[in-house]
């Protein structure tokens, strides 16, 4: 055991100095067994799993598993292997980050069928990395009634190479970084400093581990997923879209910008999002009688990761980078809940020609406007009731950092953030 000491000394020494030590170590931790054999990583002990706490997710199989497989999908590091290996302990797992069995399953995919008995439960991790296998377990679902667990970080791969996305057999799943629910309402200025990837919020040298994160995996991995001539165009494309996080896309000034067509700007986005970098949140546009925005709001998947991106280590309330993080944070919370609630609802956005903007719409019901200020303003309700004159509101919202709720005299809703959080999550606060 003295050895694997000394191997995650050396591991955590390079993390600290080299990116791609990440990669590999996560390869390492996360490969546990294959075929019922054992790898190395089972007898090497880490101290980080004593360093951070193992999060209760909300998002929940258990009406689903018994029926049908699931895709789970979702960014690197949001917890994918982890959840599942919690919840499904008894399940076969298999690792195509492992070089040996990636090889193996590649030359010969015929060895699943082989290895998986009838009725049993398998989890196949970063599906995405082997496509064509997908023939093989849908053979295994209709011939041999098994059920399994598939997690990717990739959806534009299984696109791309056509894969069998199994025709009605699996359900599709996305889990996030941590919500407010997972990690606590009385821990939400953590969030907004370094984001909810699971390995990271509770780390001590955070801000180091979310620059490797963009080194290792957006700067190496994305752009190989690219397929690009130019690695130096989509660099700068990912250093200039950093800063339209929250905003809406202009692709004409981003290409101009990195020197780009428009067209493959639009090509960079689309890459960002089925790589799940990025959300996109369209706009608004029904029963409008004023002109309203046609372009995009995009918001990447992860607050930490977006200050890393922005090489913006810190943020100070009552600054418009503050505002726009306390934005990002409300987008995705309400994403989050949209997915692991299973609500068949539209999130979108209103901006007129004007600059009358509400942050956040749902269906044509809710209407959410986020300010990051202690004392909201007349001002600052003007666009929640420009907007119900277009459309009569259900409730009207604005999220911010007052200490107490309080209804205006026109109906509209001052909620502090921690309770807006907790009517989210335990008050069905979208409806649908």
């Amino acid at each position: 055991m003295r050895s694997g000491w000394r191997v995650e000394s050396n591991v955590r020494f390079d993390i600290a100095n080299r990116v791609i030590s990440i990669t590999l170590i996560s390869i390492a931790r996360d490969s546990v067994t294959f075929f019922h054999g054992n790898s190395v990583a089972e007898s090497i002990k880490h101290p980080q799993s004593k360093k951070h706490p193992m999060y209760q997710r909300v998002i929940n199989f258990d009406p689903y598993i018994d029926h049908k497989s699931l895709f789970l999908l979702g960014p690197r590091q949001a917890g994918k292997s982890t959840l599942l290996r919690q919840r499904f302990p008894k399940a076969q797992y298999i690792d195509l980050l492992n070089t040996d069995v990636f090889r193996t399953l590649l030359s010969t995919p015929e060895q699943l069928r082989e290895r998986v008995s009838p009725g049993e439960l398998v989890i196949i991790d970063e599906i995405q990395k082997l496509p064509t296998l997908l023939n093989e377990v849908q053979w295994l679902i209709d011939n041999k009634d098994c059920r399994f667990l598939l997690t990717g970080s990739s959806a534009r791969k299984l696109k791309r190479g056509n894969a069998n996305l199994l025709g009605g057999r699996a359900l599709f799943f996305h889990l996030y970084p941590l919500t407010s629910h997972e990690i606590g309402y009385d821990n939400l200025s953590r969030l907004l400093e370094v984001g909810g990837l699971p390995g990271i919020v509770d780390s001590p040298i955070a801000w180091e581990e979310l620059k490797a994160y963009v080194g290792a995996y957006l700067r190496e991995e994305i752009q190989a997923e690219a397929l690009t001539r130019s690695i130096e165009n989509f660099s700068r494309f990912l250093d200039i879209a950093i800063h339209f996080n929250a905003e809406q896309i202009n692709y004409t000034k981003i290409g101009n910008d990195a020197e780009v067509p428009p067209r493959t700007i639009k090509d960079y986005v689309k890459i960002l999002e089925d790589t799940l970098i990025i959300h996109v949140l369209p706009p608004f546009k029904r029963g409008s009688r004023r002109k309203t925005a046609s372009m995009e709001k995009i918001y990447f998947f992860d607050i930490g990761v977006a200050h890393a991106m922005a090489r913006r280590q810190s943020i100070q309330p009552g600054t418009p980078e503050y505002g726009k993080t306390f934005e990002h944070f409300v987008f995705l919370e309400l994403q989050a809940a949209k997915e692991y609630q299973r609500k068949e609802v539209a999130l979108s956005f209103w901006r007129t020609h004007s600059n009358l903007e509400v942050d956040f719409i749902v269906d044509d019901r809710i209407a959410i406007e986020v300010k990051g200020t202690g004392k909201v303003s007349s001002q600052d309700t003007k666009p929640l009731l420009a907007l119900d004159e277009e459309i009569k509101l259900e409730r009207k919202i604005i999220v911010c950092n007052e200490k107490a709720y309080r209804t205006t005299e026109t109906g509209i809703e001052i909620m502090p953030i921690s309770l807006f959080c907790e009517q989210l999550w335990e008050e069905d606060l979208l409806g649908g």
